[in-house]
C-alpha cells in the first residue's frame, strides 16, 4: 500500500470556489484527501508529526478581502509547525514568505539580476510623496500583501500621491507597508503568465487588458483572443465579465529558464510569475511572483490540456 493510501493528502485552502476542480479530480481518482479550511483552523504545537503524506499550502493572501484576514498570518505558523514536523508541503513556509511579500518579491528579483519595474518601499502614508520623487509617472501604490490586484492605486502626478497621502486615502494593507512603483504601460495592452508545476514550466499564456484593472486572476478570464466565451469552472457563475481576453503562448527558452530560476529561489512548487514588455522601449519586466496559481479558465480550450490532471499526477507522486 502506498503512503498516499496509508495517509491522506491534506488540502489547505481558503477560497469557496477556486479549487472545486482539484477537489473533482481527487475524487474522480478515489485518492485519499482531506480539506483544511484555512479561514477556520487550529494546530496543538506539542502533537507530533501530522498525519498527513502531503499538505498542499492553498492559501491565499487576498483571504481578507473575504472576511477571512484571520489565516493570513496564521497560516505562517501553520506552515512553520509541518516544516518543523519535517511534513511534506507544497508551496510550504519559505514559499508562502514570498507570496506575502511584494518588497521580499522584489528583492529576490534583484538578487537574480532580473529586471523589474523601480519602487520603494513605505511603511506609512506620510512617506508616500518623497518615495515616489524621482519614478517615472505614473505610478501605482501596491499593498505589499495583496492579491487579486487588491489595494492597487494609480496615480498619474506627484501632486495626486500627496492629495492622497493628506487625505488619508492611501491603504497600505493589513501589514502597513506597500511599494510606489512605476507603472509600466503594457504592449499590445497584453502581460504574460508562466505557469511551473514541480519548478519546471507547465504553460503559459497572453492575458489582454485595457489597463484599467489590475486583477488578471486568470481563472477569470471571460473569452479567448476570437471572442469565444470561456467556461470558468473555478469561478462563481454570477461572476461579472471582465473583458479580459486570453490566448495560449509560448515563451523564448530564455524567458522560462529565468522564471525556473525565479520559482527555484523562492522555493516555490507550484505557481506563476508575471510580466511584461515595456511599450515605450520594448524591455521586459518581471512584476509578480505567485505563489496561489490559478489555472486559466478552460484549459483545455486555451493551452490544449488540463492542468488540473497534471497537478493531481505531481500530487500523487509527490506524496508517495
Amino acid at each position: 500500500m502506498t503512503a498516499t493510501r496509508e495517509r491522506p493528502i491534506a488540502i489547505y485552502y481558503e477560497h469557496p470556489d477556486w479549487f472545486r476542480p482539484l477537489f473533482q479530480e481527487l475524487d474522480r481518482r478515489s485518492l485519499p484527501y482531506v480539506r483544511l479550511n484555512a479561514a477556520s483552523h487550529r494546530f496543538d504545537a506539542g502533537d507530533g508529526r501530522p498525519p498527513y503524506s502531503l499538505v498542499f499550502n492553498r492559501m491565499s493572501p487576498s483571504a481578507y478581502l473575504r472576511g477571512a484576514g484571520n489565516a493570513i498570518f496564521f497560516t505562517l505558523h501553520y506552515l512553520a509547525y509541518l516544516k518543523r514536523h519535517g511534513v511534506r508541503v507544497i508551496n510550504g513556509y519559505d514559499a508562502y514568505v514570498t507570496e506575502t511579500s511584494k518588497a521580499l518579491q522584489l528583492a529576490l528579483l534583484e538578487g537574480l539580476g532580473l529586471p523589474y519595474p523601480r519602487a520603494r518601499v513605505i511603511n506609512h502614508p506620510a512617506e508616500a510623496a518623497e518615495a515616489a520623487r524621482g519614478l517615472t509617472f505614473p505610478v501605482v501604490l501596491k499593498p505589499n500583501i495583496g492579491g487579486s490586484g487588491a489595494g492597487v492605486r494609480r496615480f498619474e502626478t506627484p501632486e495626486q500621491v500627496a492629495r492622497a497621502a493628506e487625505e488619508g486615502a492611501l491603504d497600505l494593507g493589513i501589514d502597513h507597508t506597500a511599494l510606489i512603483q512605476e507603472y509600466i504601460p503594457a504592449a499590445d495592452g497584453r502581460i504574460v503568465r508562466v505557469e511551473v508545476l514541480g519548478g519546471r514550466f507547465l504553460y503559459a499564456i497572453r492575458i489582454y487588458t485595457s489597463g484599467e484593472s489590475f486583477n488578471l486572476c486568470p481563472a477569470d478570464v471571460c473569452q479567448t483572443v476570437g471572442g469565444a466565451e470561456l467556461a470558468r469552472a473555478a469561478c462563481p457563475v454570477d461572476a461579472p465579465k471582465n473583458n479580459l481576453r486570453v490566448e495560449g503562448y509560448t515563451p523564448p527558452p530564455e524567458i522560462v529558464a529565468q522564471v525556473e530560476g525565479i520559482m527555484r529561489a523562492a522555493h516555490i512548487d507550484v505557481g506563476g510569475v508575471e510580466y511584461m514588455i515595456d511599450e515605450r522601449d520594448g524591455r521586459l519586466h518581471y512584476y509578480d511572483i505567485n505563489a496561489l496559481s490559478n489555472f486559466v479558465a478552460d484549459a483545455p480550450r486555451v493551452i490544449g490540456f488540463d492542468p488540473f490532471t497534471r497537478l493531481v499526477d505531481y500530487l500523487a507522486q509527490e506524496a508517495a
